[in-house]
């Protein structure tokens, strides 16, 4: 199953209208499992925000065989890597074992950063590995100096959070609880941890009995099969969809503001080059890994890669199939392959970054295919403090969250406004719900006007968020991107706004020195955050927009008189 070559010889043994109910079925599982958490989380972030997902993974490479369609797509890349260093863990330890759980926060071996907890389960068939299954997801607070653990500061990992290799969360069906000890010490918010713990076991829990009920009715050969097969297809599409671009060398580049430590841009630059029916990402000119927590592992890089080409070709299964027909060109050292201590605790913003080049280099092959840069970035924010009120003083809160923002115009039309990150199917999570847990009020949640890059297909528009603070004081940080480089246009189109964060003390407002990170901003009752996040790019020449549309966005809002007037003139 792990050769993708040895598909073809599959296809006989499965009929067409079987492999596609096995398909739904496989992705039942994982959909039941993402269902499973979403209900059961006790974070915000995961319940509302569905910042989790599940898969099944090869028993034998670890590669990505079934993802849910809810859950991040970036965490199910990132989880191959997670399954293989989990497996390579436990090898001198007796191995993988029926009943038994790993988990880990690693984020060099495994991907992403250390709020997101991987669990990997080993499913077993009569005695036999069959495959693994997998839960990731992003808990509240894992320790650090930031509650929340966002630290722009950070110039070391253990600055972030703790660190979880794998081990053993589950023996023999048992919860260990010398392990669990260990987590609950190191959290703010120790019940969160525990009830966020609890929704991944139970997830996993029904996930190996939906999966043992598919074995059991189709037999376990076919589904194996099956696997194989929809690996199969899912490189034949790539190769397909890679054939149908232009032969040729296609290169761009785009800049992070900095690492939060020194005020400098760093860039992430991508040669992509087209042979046939192959694809190489060449990252070798990206800037070297940095002292500030915007580093990725390798294997986050490779995930977002992943992620880009998904939405390129959205028709391919998405499994370990896809990056089949690519190949890498990432060297050592570099803030996309950054060895431990390396902080990689703003993963998302490089990883958003990653994908904006694949999309604005691709759109030099095929504007028709490409969409416009995104807002780029998830304006991490915390704001934390203890609580005042009767029956619950001195009790710790912290508030976390992300936020949305424009989406880049397309050969189908304008980019959609106020839209999650696209590294993800995560979700804003609502302002009634945060509201409702922290003593916090949004005072303002609006589209931004004129954010959105202007084009044929205008970008989406950004959005304000302001946010009063109701306890007596607080402590905020914030961790963005896009202050200084706007999300960019393709095929002719604009750029979209930049972002902006201020925050209010006595009466005025002041922006962070290094413009999209800051920690340690102290709030006073009554005092205000504010974000105003970017738009997306615009796709296409200005001059091609109807003037119907023009006027529809004004008579809307989304474009002031003043600014219609100013680019009818350019």
């Amino acid at each position: 199953m792990s050769d993708p070559s040895s598909s073809a010889a599959t296809a006989a043994a499965i009929d067409p209208v079987t492999l596609a109910v096995l398909r739904g079925r496989l992705e039942q599982v994982a959909d039941e499992m993402d269902a499973t958490l979403y209900r059961s989380a006790f974070n915000p972030i995961i319940a509302e925000a569905h910042d989790a997902c599940h898969g099944l993974y090869d028993a034998a490479s670890g590669d990505t065989l079934v993802q849910g369609k809810s859950g991040l797509p970036v965490f199910v890349g990132a989880m191959a890597f997670a399954v293989r260093a989990t497996a390579k863990a436990a090898a001198p330890r007796g191995g993988m074992k029926d009943g038994d759980i790993w988990i880990s926060n690693d984020a060099y071996d495994g991907g992403t950063h250390a709020n997101d907890f991987k669990l990997v389960k080993p499913f077993f068939r009569n005695g036999k590995l069959y495959c693994h299954m997998a839960s990731a997801a992003h808990w509240h607070d894992v320790g650090g100096a930031v509650p929340g653990n966002y630290n722009p500061a950070a110039t070391e990992c253990w600055q972030e959070a703790v660190q979880i290799p794998p081990v053993r969360i589950v023996r023999d069906g048992v919860l260990d609880a010398d392990v669990l000890a260990i987590l609950q010490a190191n959290t703010r918010l120790p019940d969160s941890l525990w009830g966020d713990l609890n929704g991944q076991l139970a997830a996993l829990e029904l996930g190996e009995k939906r999966l043992n009920g598919l074995l059991d009715e189709y037999g376990d050969d076919l589904v194996l099969n099956a696997l194989g097969e929809l690996r199969g297809r899912a490189l034949r599409l790539m190769r397909s969809h890679i054939a149908s671009l232009p032969d040729g060398r296609y290169s761009f580049e785009d800049v992070l503001d900095n690492d939060g430590i020194t005020n400098e841009p760093l860039t992430i630059a991508l040669d992509m080059t087209v042979a046939g029916d192959r694809l190489l990402l060449d990252f070798s000119r990206t800037s070297p890994q940095c002292a500030g927590p915007v580093n990725i592992s390798r294997a986050t890089a490779v995930a977002a890669c992943y992620v880009a080409l998904k939405h390129l070709f959205p028709d391919v299964p998405a499994n370990a199939g896809v990056l089949d027909a690519v190949d890498f060109n990432i060297p050592d050292k570099l803030v996309i392959s950054c060895e431990r201590p390396r902080p990689v605790g703003g993963y998302t913003e490089t990883i958003l970054r990653m994908i904006d080049v694949i999309f604005s280099a691709a759109a030099q092959a095929d504007p028709t295919r490409a969409v416009a840069q995104a807002y780029g970035t998830i304006n991490a924010l915390s704001i934390a403090g203890h609580r005042s009120d009767k029956g619950r003083e001195g009790q710790r809160w912290v508030m976390f969250s992300f936020f949305g923002g424009g989406h880049g115009g397309h050969s189908g039309g304008d980019g959609l406004s106020h839209g999650n990150a696209p590294i993800s199917t995560a979700t804003i999570p609502p302002l009634e719900i945060l509201e409702a847990a922290y003593p916090v009020r949004f005072t303002e949640w609006s589209l931004r006007a004129d954010s959105g890059g202007d084009g044929r297909h205008r970008g989406g528009l950004g959005a304000v968020y302001e946010i009063e603070l109701l306890e007596k004081d607080a402590e905020v940080f914030v961790f963005g991107e896009r202050g200084t480089s706007p999300p960019k246009g393709i095929a002719g189109g604009g750029e979209g706004a930049v972002n902006r964060f201020s925050y209010e003390n006595e009466g005025t407002w002041h922006t962070p020195p290094m413009v999209s990170k800051m920690r340690g901003i102290q709030l006073a009752r009554g005092e205000r955050v504010r974000l105003e996040t970017p738009g997306g790019g615009g796709w296409g020449h200005a001059v091609e927009r109807p003037g119907s549309q023009r006027e529809a966005d004004s008579a809307m809002g989304y474009v002031t008189t003043d600014s219609s007037k100013k680019k009818a003139s350019e």
